[in-house]
């Protein structure tokens, strides 16, 4: 019975979150573009000449992509909708719709799953997402978060990861290497306060980092601004996987020579660098490779140089370089190391 009582809050409980549904148009059959899909892009399907519709999904499973001892469930169901709806963001696209999917093992409460159910309200709400749906079943694994978002934009204004040429400025969004450093705080204390009795974890001075790693905020407000200024990038990537193995990312779908991002510009916190420090950690590597900022990597024309500072939320890094030169890492001195595709393997 508390099992059923489950499946009803999870399936009935999204229905006061819900606005209006919209509807979908299928592609139509005089469209010669139809389906079609980038290397590594959320699916795009044709809604007419003019516009077109953006789908994407991901998949979550305790135990791989979070950790319940720590993850707040208010935090994990608005986490859900950000990475969701940053896919959609990261090719110029606003996301409109999310359907939401969940597989519920018997250790959930009633209570558990309307905290989660709480999150992503809160979450659709701020980034204006009508959540239109999904499905409910039993799980003998924990918990298995299933998001599939949808959005919609001109088709001239779509963005993929494919376009970057050379000499283009590569920009980023926000600050990079929190997200990791929240998640090695939380190990951390994890590791410390296995089997105490009443575990007092450590967190004074480290809220922000905490925050970017179990509550990222989706950066529509980027796209919005974008817009504003007339400013369409030539290749766009979700920053999930961290600097390193994105930017690559594009520099492989775009075809292009390579990059050389400068260490000096990459901006990295205050808090990030002082938790780095304490961890004996270093705060360039968890920006390189840490992953999970869920920020914005996108390159421009040099052209638009001037267009792009005047935005104040994004840092120009560096540049694609000509054919045949790789990726590279530009210290101070001058030197040069080789970008490797590490990327962030734990936690979502």
């Amino acid at each position: 019975m508390e099992q059923n009582k489950r499946t009803q809050i999870a399936e009935w409980g999204i229905r006061p979150y819900r606005q209006t549904h919209r509807r979908i148009r299928p592609p139509q059959p005089d469209d010669p573009a139809g389906r079609r899909r980038r290397r590594g892009c959320p699916a795009v399907i044709a809604a007419s000449r003019s516009e077109a519709t953006l789908v994407s999904t991901d998949l979550l499973m305790e135990g791989i992509d979070f950790d319940l001892t720590y993850f707040p469930l208010k935090h994990l169901g608005y986490k859900t909708v950000t990475v969701g709806a940053s896919d959609i963001l990261a090719m110029n696209a606003l996301p409109e719709q999310l359907l939401l999917s969940l597989g519920v093992s018997s250790k959930f409460s009633v209570e558990a799953l309307q905290e989660f159910y709480e999150g992503v309200r809160l979450a659709c709400e701020e980034l204006n997402i009508d959540l239109a749906g999904g499905d409910t079943t039993a799980s003998v694994t924990g918990l298995t978060v299933n998001v599939t978002a949808i959005g919609r934009a001109r088709r001239s204004d779509i963005v993929y990861r494919n376009g970057a040429k050379p000499n283009d400025l590569i920009c980023i969004t926000g600050n990079l290497g929190a997200a990791y450093m929240g998640l090695q705080l939380l190990e951390r204390e994890k590791r410390v306060l296995h089997d105490v009795e009443n575990p007092e974890p450590q967190f004074a001075g480290h809220e922000y980092l905490l925050e970017k790693y179990l509550k990222p905020r989706a950066r529509r407000d980027v796209i919005a601004a974008l817009a504003e200024e007339k400013l369409r990038p030539t290749a766009m990537i979700d920053l999930s996987d961290g600097l390193a193995s994105d930017l690559m990312q594009i520099c492989k779908a775009s075809d292009c020579g390579g990059a050389r991002i400068y260490l000096e510009r990459i901006p990295i916190a205050r808090q990030t660098h002082q938790l780095a420090e304490e961890m004996h950690t270093d705060p360039v590597v968890a920006a390189l490779n840490g992953g999970q900022d869920h920020e914005l990597l996108f390159t421009v024309p040099l052209s638009m140089q001037e267009q792009v500072m005047r935005l104040g939320l994004v840092d120009v890094i560096g540049h694609i370089t000509q054919p045949g030169t790789g990726c590279y890492l530009v210290t101070p001195d001058g030197s040069d190391i080789r970008l490797k595709a590490q990327g962030f393997k734990e936690g979502i």
